[in-house]
């Protein structure tokens, strides 16, 4: 099958996935020292609404190539829209008609609400609390903010922020915020906030902690650029969280780019041989598949039932088989001729691409 572009919309830079609710595209994206929220017709693109704040940022050296954002992906729940700025401010829009609701950051406790190159870490929505670490590399905190009215509804930990997003999966009964910090990997309890357990894995000189965890029937699979593979497994013991590790595999390591989980396979991007498509057998840690070398930077992922969709940094989209023990194209579409760095988005009958600064939604012929 082949692809055909519906429409196109210029919309900004930045790395935001595009996310559909209701017949409506949502994006967050830049134009020049301003943010932009964008509200489209999924139809026909065209806009219902469009809100604007300013927003200049310096962003650190070493940086410069991936632009000032924003980095982090919208969420929307129940009628609202969560978004947050490259310099760390969580807004909450009204869906309908792009209302500012809210907005928080903490800059009054920490000098700043990012880490050293803006904030990416996309905040996540669960029993009417909207989630996110705020704070600087040194200094940061895990926040749990009322969904209409932003006010914190509790606030743990001090570890320093990463680039990495928080999850929320349930252990042995328990409903708990995963969250990769600075330093470590946290287990919060949902409903209070309380620290249940924590395993050190910290930033190291310029190996970063970027990648979002993945969870395998209870296990979590983590991976740090130069860092290896690992699963780890949070239970209790006598009463009392302890975390074991149960693989390691030194042959894969994760960048920037978040692996996904299908059936009980992982598949992602090492950035070893200047970047790899990897699938690794979740339960033992083996590796399935290496794809060819020098694939580019980044890759994002979206998993379907049937198959892993692999958008990598040059706009070329990739159709992979989760079920061959080989490396398998089932196809393949050029969707940009320019860098492509946010996850694409799924339709009924097409697929959601954000370019540098193009919006497209192509159609599956």
């Amino acid at each position: 099958q082949s692809l055909k572009r519906k429409w196109q919309v210029k919309v900004g830079e930045g790395y935001g996935t595009p996310l559909i609710a209701n017949g409506l595209v949502f994006q967050h994206a830049r134009e020049g020292d301003s943010e932009v929220v964008w509200c489209l017709n999924l139809e026909n693109g065209k806009m219902k609404w469009q809100q604007r704040y300013s927003a200049p940022f310096k962003i650190g050296g070493g940086g410069q190539y991936h632009g000032k954002g924003p980095k982090a992906c919208p969420v929307y729940a129940d009628g609202r829209l969560f978004t947050v700025s490259i310099s760390g401010t969580m807004s909450g829009w009204d869906a309908a008609s792009g209302k500012l609701l809210w907005t928080r950051n903490f800059d009054d406790q920490f000098g700043k609400s990012h880490p050293y190159w803006g904030a990416s870490s996309s905040p996540i929505v669960a029993e009417d609390k909207v989630i996110l670490h705020f704070g600087t590399d040194d200094e940061g905190a895990l926040v749990a903010l009322d969904v209409k009215s932003g006010e914190p509804v509790w606030s743990t930990s001090r570890d320093g922020a990463s680039y990495s997003s928080p999850l929320v999966i349930e252990l042995e009964g328990v409903k708990q915020v995963i969250q990769w910090t600075h330093n470590a990997l946290l287990g919060v309890e949902l409903s209070t906030g309380q620290r249940l357990w924590s395993h050190p894995f910290p930033h190291v000189g310029h190996n970063q902690n970027m990648p979002t965890p993945c969870v395998h029937e209870g296990n979590v699979l983590i991976g740090g650029e130069n860092r290896g593979l690992y699963s780890l497994k949070p239970h209790r013991v006598n009463g009392k969280w302890v975390v074991r590790e149960n693989w390691f595999q030194e042959q894969v390591a994760f960048d920037m780019s978040s692996a996904v989980m299908n059936g009980d396979r992982l598949f992602g991007m090492s950035h070893y041989k200047s970047g790899q498509l990897v699938c690794v057998d979740a339960t033992s840690g083996k590796i399935v598949w290496s794809g060819p070398p020098r694939v580019g930077a980044n890759v994002t992922f979206l998993s379907v039932q049937g198959a892993v969709l692999a958008l990598r940094d040059n706009g070329v989209l990739q159709i992979l088989d989760p079920s061959a023990d080989q490396y398998k194209l089932i196809a393949e579409y050029e969707t940009s001729n320019t860098a492509s760095w946010a996850p694409p988005t799924l339709t009924e009958d097409g697929v959601l691409v954000k370019g540098a600064e193009l919006l497209s939604l192509w159609m599956i012929r």
